[in-house]
């Protein structure tokens, strides 16, 4: 009689064994949203190819956020799910994203590109977080910010933030600044071709080096032709491929911190862990590389093999583009435009200056490899 009452004093979002952590019919309405508007957002990329597909997830999400007509859909029963797709689709889109890195593309640009492209992520993620903390940005969504505009956008951001267990609602903004920063890209780089007497492989070069996300280098680069295009994207995937060794130190640094506060923890209680009750989720020692960054590696592997048909490639493209889509939507859903405007002021110069540095560092590798 006494656990039957305990048990009817469960509320609904009390998790009970057995029992999965979300029910289907909560992720349902938002996983059939995010369907709904990834297949607008793919009309409207197919009728204008220079608007990249995942930044018009991002934008569209925010939208359907901030309207009256949707804003309380978005906000109500669409959420479990427009959070389920934020998290964990971003995770398998991430090792779908290991598909397009080929080892050895990467290898025919030398050593030389190499080594700068190499020196650009290093010196801009560095540079982005102490632009970021001189704004006076809180330590993650610095390190969140640095992580995206360095190397690949939205996709490094939820790396970082699973390896450093930073929240998902913490994750909202960095990635609202890198699609802001990597849309000014598109439409201002290409007007400094020939102000800067660039040829299309210097151009190329510097797209891949400084815009943050794939789809934005590719719309950014197709403007100076099929050349500056190629070099663009075999640039920007070996940023990508960056990717795992800084996570992986991410995750060792966080590994490290963790077992100081678990040692910590014990000398104030040193009566023993029987007393003490089982570890905290807080003092659970994390894995140095999440399983998707695994999988990302895995997938890397698999792609410079040769063993995958150009159809394979194709198809894994695909679903990585819809996986990434619900992802983006799902977090560019959780952007409040009135909070924005009210908090994000600071950051929005953060993310402006970082991403002046970056094209900076960008063009001045890109005029040493091409040179």
């Amino acid at each position: 009689m006494n656990r039957s009452r305990r048990d009817s004093r469960k509320g609904p979002g009390t998790r009970q064994p057995g029992l999965p952590h979300a029910p289907a019919d909560r992720l349902l309405p938002g996983l059939l949203t995010a369907a709904l508007s990834l297949a607008a957002v793919f009309t409207v990329h197919a009728l204008v190819p220079v608007l990249p597909a995942m930044t018009l997830a991002v934008v569209l999400g925010l939208l359907a956020a901030n309207l009256p007509g949707t804003a309380v859909w978005i906000a109500g029963r669409a959420r479990p799910g427009l959070d389920f797709a934020g998290k964990h689709f971003m995770r398998g889109g991430i090792v779908l994203l290991g598909l397009k890195v080929s080892i050895m593309d990467i290898l025919g640009l030398g050593w030389l590109a190499m080594v700068l492209i190499a020196g650009v992520v290093l010196v801009s993620f560095w540079g982005t977080y102490l632009i970021a903390r001189l704004f006076r940005l809180p330590t993650e969504t610095s390190l969140l910010v640095a992580t995206g505009f360095s190397i690949c956008g939205a996709s490094a951001i939820g790396a970082m933030a699973a390896v450093r267990r930073i929240r998902h609602v913490d994750t909202v903004l960095p990635v609202a600044l890198v699609t802001l920063c990597g849309t000014l890209a598109i439409g201002v780089l290409p007007l400094l071709v020939h102000p800067l007497a660039l040829s299309p492989l210097a151009f190329g070069a510097w797209t891949g080096a400084s815009v943050h996300d794939v789809g934005q280098v590719v719309a950014t680069a197709q403007t100076a032709g099929t050349a500056a295009l190629g070099i663009a994207v075999v640039v920007k995937l070996t940023r990508v491929l960056l990717l795992a060794p800084v996570v992986a130190v991410a995750g060792l640094q966080q590994r490290v911190s963790t077992g100081r506060l678990r040692r910590s923890a014990g000398a104030q209680n040193p009566s023993g862990s029987a007393a003490a009750g089982p570890v905290s989720p807080e003092l659970a020692l994390p894995p140095i590389v999440p399983l998707f960054v695994v999988g990302f590696v895995a997938m890397v592997a698999l792609r410079s093999s040769g063993w995958l048909t150009p159809g394979w490639l194709e198809a894994g493209a695909g679903l990585q583009d819809i996986l990434l889509g619900a992802a983006l939507f799902g977090l560019g859903s959780a952007v409040r435009i009135r909070t924005l405007l009210h908090t994000g002021g600071r950051a929005l110069l953060a993310a402006l200056a970082a991403w002046l540095l970056i094209a900076l560092l960008g063009l001045g590798a890109a005029l040493l490899m091409t040179g």
